[in-house]
């Protein structure tokens, strides 16, 4: 049976020692009430509410799954009553305002939350993950009779919100969104349209479930400029702000799923639904992507969530597991055979696991700090502000999104790899994990699209090349302070090239874009995960200049937590960061082997 722990220690490695979460927290309206003992208070809640509530139901939902019968769909057996108790930890609101029933504690904070349940539990965390973004987007486009009809409801965990974009016609092209809206003469809307792939769109767990919807005006403008965003709610509220009457809003299936089968993934048909406008009319999508960039670093999260629970369940089956003898010589010399963990393949599966879980976290970690002054933009109302901090974290988003959901797939693999044939059987539940990481590279855009995002979008069209000349600047101002320093001399050299040919590589493709109009395309996935690669390896540096520091000078963990993070950065910058040099030749080479085949030719089976 799987079982999950959280790593405290590495979590407070970060926040503590190597971003310095109590300093930047001074530089927050809300950061006074995230003092020490208020962080650890709640580091612990969350640890014992994942490990012990929703980590014991993560095989058993996936096994039984969600049930749908005429419209209704009820959860696998304990989630209802484990949401109940996440409700009554006052969990939901930890980074909201306390107008609206929060806790008032920096967006990192909730990220955090988000890492721990989400590794315990993937399907359970998408009900309570989902209305994160319906909140975020009320709070920045609702008017204030929304924000006060809907928030406290939402905030305290008895509503829960979802986001309704995908239709059987189009799913990132949200240019071919057809559903309708109607106006009224009560200022309401008529919603009338189908929505696919919808998760957490109907279940048993809340009240009410408010449903964040994109649809048309009539004679709106064609494309992306003529859509709208709507307020439609299961139950419209009644006069005294409970839900009311029933919406004509109804889940017509759910889908048959890969993986996460505990989560409701639903078809749900408006037929006439009540709406309510958010925002401006025609500018749903701006409004939208507030949504759906909250939805792509919970993605990211989804990636780590799979490695650090597929690596947390390889390692004690690895170091149990006996066969042969190692070609060093034997090591365990009074049993039958070695340990698996004494091999070096071995090793090098349950170090890659290790290496992308807490480069990973650290990646997002860093980040996180950046949604903290993004947030405070938002609850402020300072568009400026949040439109600053929003365009730093735009280009750590396809990154976060892309890169670590597909190590997330790779180290389900190596999981199930460590497991040999036993990985493959349901009762041991690494199948399952990986079954599971599938759908993070597909969810909130596909890899490829995020890729095109970084460099068509961000790298190239919006900065021209200067997001990456800036941020490897940051890295190279970093490599400086450690220039003369002989332990971090192999970290700065390797990263020292790498920022260099990282601008090379940007340049070439911008110039080859001038007659190979597909290049970008052809060479957009490569570029994501060789930035990936680089922007871990800038982070694992980091980590072993901590340590090293705080095996010099002492710190809060034993000598031999250092000297691992020390070791885990040197196995990565050794045996992981070299793939850069795979994807630096790929996104060069030109597009035409890619695209000159002609479409019949791509199979022969006539």
């Amino acid at each position: 049976m799987l079982t999950y722990k959280a790593p405290l220690r590495d979590i407070k490695f970060l926040i503590n020692d190597v971003f310095d979460y109590q300093t930047h927290y001074k530089s927050l309206d809300n950061g006074e009430n995230a003092d020490p003992e208020t962080v650890d208070m709640i580091l612990q809640g969350m640890a014992d509410f994942a490990e012990n509530v929703i980590a014991p139901l993560y095989q058993s939902g996936g096994e039984e799954g969600c049930h749908f019968e005429d419209g209704v769909v009820t959860t696998p057996k304990g989630f209802k009553e484990a949401y109940d108790q996440f409700v009554e930890g006052g969990w939901q609101g930890i980074s909201y305002p306390e107008e609206f029933g929060g806790m008032n504690l920096p967006t990192s904070i909730n990220l955090i939350k988000a890492e721990m349940i989400g590794t315990a539990n993937w399907s359970w965390s998408m009900y309570p993950g989902l209305s994160t973004g319906c909140i975020n987007t009320l709070l920045q486009y609702g008017t204030d009779e929304q924000k006060a009809l809907y928030l406290p409801k939402l905030v305290e965990g008895s509503w829960a919100g979802t986001m309704c974009l995908t239709e059987p016609q189009c799913g990132t092209d949200l240019g071919q969104v057809k559903s309708k809206a109607i106006p009224q003469d009560d200022g309401t809307y008529k919603i009338s349209g189908t929505k696919i792939f919808i998760s957490s769109g109907e279940h048993d767990l809340t009240d009410n479930i408010v449903h964040i919807v994109l649809a048309r005006l009539p004679n709106a403008p064609e494309g992306t400029r003529g859509i709208s965003l709507f307020i439609v709610p299961k139950f419209t509220p009644n006069a005294e702000g409970e839900a009311g009457e029933r919406n004509a809003v109804v889940c017509g299936s759910i889908e048959h799923k890969m993986g996460i089968s505990a989560s409701s993934t639903c078809v749900l048909n408006f037929d006439g639904a009540v709406g309510y406008l958010i925002g401006e009319p025609h500018k749903g999508l701006k409004a939208m992507f507030t949504f759906m960039n909250t939805a792509r670093i919970g993605t990211g999260i989804q990636g780590l969530a799979h490695t650090e629970l597929s690596f947390q369940n390889a390692l004690p089956y690895a170091k149990e597991r006996r066969s042969m003898r190692t070609l060093s010589g034997t090591k365990d010399p009074e049993k039958v055979a070695d340990a698996i963990i004494h091999h070096a393949d071995v090793r090098r599966m349950l170090l890659t696991q290790k290496a992308f879980a807490e480069g990973g976290r650290s990646m997002i970690y860093h980040s996180a700090r950046y949604a903290d002054k993004m947030a405070q933009g938002i609850v402020n109302g300072d568009d400026e502000e949040f439109e600053k901090w929003d365009d730093k974290l735009g280009f750590y988003t396809p990154i976060l999104k892309g890169f670590l959901t597909e190590l997330g797939i790779e180290a389900a693999k190596h999981g199930q790899q460590v497991y040999g044939g036993h990985g493959y059987i349901k009762e041991w539940g690494m199948e399952m994990i990986a079954r599971d990481a599938r759908i993070a590279t597909m969810y909130e855009g596909t890899t490829g699209v995020q890729a095109l995002d970084l460099l068509g979008r961000k790298v190239i069209l919006q900065s021209k090349g200067k997001i990456i000349r800036d941020y490897t600047s940051s890295i190279m101002k970093w490599c400086g302070e450690y220039a003369l320093d002989k332990e971090m001399r192999k970290f700065v050299w390797a990263l020292t090239k790498l920022c260099a040919e990282w601008n090379t590589l940007t340049v070439r493709l911008m110039l080859m874009a001038r007659k190979d109009r597909e290049i970008i395309s052809a060479a957009s996935d490569d570029f994501l995960m060789y930035s990936g690669y680089v922007m871990m390896g800038y982070h694992w540096a980091r980590m072993a200049a901590v340590a090293y520091e705080k095996l010099e000078n002492g710190g809060t963990e034993a000598p031999e937590f250092y000297k691992a993070k020390i070791q885990t950065a040197e196995f990565y910058f050794d045996k992981l960061l070299p793939r850069t040099s795979g994807h630096a030749e790929a996104m060069v080479a030109p597009s035409e082997s890619m695209t000159s085949m002609e479409i019949d030719h791509f199979a022969f089976l006539d």
